[in-house]
């Protein structure tokens, strides 16, 4: 009985595969840092406050 190494051929496109799956891992889990972050930088910025005069910039001058 003879055990034969497997084809090269078959061994870097499980390897391919593999790399092809840790890269998708390592880029959803960029997206999801980068989305933490927009979020919190988001949530830092204070809400524009509504007091003061409601009437200003409701009068436009236009002169032909």
């Amino acid at each position: 009985m003879s055990i034969s190494p497997a084809s090269p051929g078959s061994v870097s496109a499980s390897t391919g595969t593999d790399m092809e799956a840790i890269s998708a891992k390592l880029a959803k889990s960029q997206q999801e840092a980068e989305g933490q972050a927009a979020l919190q930088l988001l949530q830092s910025v204070p809400a524009p406050s509504t007091s003061g005069d409601l009437a200003i910039g409701s009068n436009i001058n236009i002169v032909v």
